[in-house]
């Protein structure tokens, strides 16, 4: 299945699947525009709307039946941590979320997806709308879901990700075209915007399933992360579309699949584990950069320097009248006259108890 554009009814084919075999689910179901004719631009030209069968359901309870259907097929495909990402507009993002909470799925955090190019009101009657919104909610409260920090923080140049994104529409080269030099799908997502969810919240080997696959942005993207993707779509144009474009694409190299960790998943390590495996030793000093202060290791893991004492966050922060202060990079030991930072201890214990955890143990 995997790796795969599966033809059919998207909540059909999600019930035959196994319980509990998805990672991460990336739906863009239908926005249920509900439009009333043509829209035409100020000279009279008709713009390319989304009004395809799909899109088009005869009554918001229908709409809700259909939602509600797809979902609960979503949520057992889930494994206990996964998570589930959702899209619309203003015409049904509200219904989504509503019975996303019904369903028992957890919200974690909404996104505003606000478009660099939004195409313009061409009536003049209402605010250009210039956005989308994304849902992201864990399967249910407890679930351990993934979220990579510190690799979003990365991509945003060093600075906490927020929740308003700035990504253009899919546009040029991107857009797919079919064999009239007309959209292939009206809809079609940027590839930056898939990027970043799947960067966000996956693992490299993850699963991650797109039950309203259209042109495969998520299974391409999937693809070049080094993800596995299952696909779903009915429409046999799309399908054609989407399997040419993932054919096209390349997996980048495992190096370049590597993100920044999380420093809160990694194991943690008290100073005083370094103290009692002899690593450092009672009595020994520590300095700070340019040994501007020193203190000393004492048995029970703490220090004492200028007659504070405290744990090696409290002392540096003591000493140099901050209100707090990482002890692990703050503190060096002097070996071969050298200066070294203790954290390079803290990661050796690290490495051990991962090579511990290990299936080979």
């Amino acid at each position: 299945m995997l790796a795969h554009i599966l033809p059919g009814d998207c909540i059909e084919v999600m019930n035959s699947l196994p319980a509990g075999s998805v990672d991460l689910i990336f739906a863009d179901p239908p926005y249920n525009l509900q439009l009333k004719g043509n829209l035409h631009r100020p000279d009279n030209s008709l713009v390319d709307a989304v009004d395809d069968h799909w899109d088009q359901f005869a009554s918001f309870a229908t709409y809700d039946s259909f939602t509600r259907d797809w979902l609960a097929a979503a949520k057992r495909l889930l494994k206990p941590n996964g998570a589930i990402w959702v899209i619309g507009s203003y015409h049904n993002i509200f219904r989504l979320g509503a019975i996303l909470q019904d369903q028992g799925f957890w919200l974690l955090n909404d996104v505003v997806w606000r478009k660099s190019n939004p195409m313009p009101n061409f009536r003049g009657k209402r605010l250009t709308n210039a956005h989308e919104t994304l849902i992201w909610a864990s399967r249910d409260e407890a679930a351990k879901y993934t979220f990579n920090y510190e690799a979003l923080k990365a991509l945003n140049d060093g600075i906490q990700m927020r929740s308003d994104w700035v990504i253009p529409l899919c546009t040029g080269h991107e857009r797919l075209k079919d064999a009239n030099g007309d959209k292939a799908h009206p809809t079609q997502k940027p590839e930056a915007l898939l990027h970043r969810v799947i960067v966000a919240t996956t693992s490299p080997g993850d699963v991650i399933l797109d039950p309203f696959f259209g042109t495969g942005t998520t299974g391409a993207v999937a693809k070049m992360l080094g993800r596995d993707f299952i696909g779903i779509e009915r429409e046999e144009a799309y399908r054609q579309a989407a399997q040419t474009r993932i054919d096209r694409v390349r997996r980048f190299d495992a190096s370049a699949l590597e993100i920044t960790g999380s420093k809160r998943a990694e194991p943690r390590v008290p100073f005083g584990q370094v103290v009692e495996r002899g690593m450092l030793r009672p009595g020994e000093e520590l300095f700070s950069l340019g040994n501007r202060h020193k203190a000393k290791v004492r048995a029970d893991g703490t220090l004492i320097g200028n007659d504070v004492k405290g744990s090696i966050h409290q002392v540096g922060a003591a000493l140099e009248g901050a209100p707090s202060c990482n002890g692990w990079t703050y503190w060096h030991f002097k070996r071969d006259g050298k200066m070294v930072p203790i954290d390079i201890l803290r990661q050796q214990i690290r490495a051990e108890m991962e090579a511990s955890d290990s299936p080979a143990h």
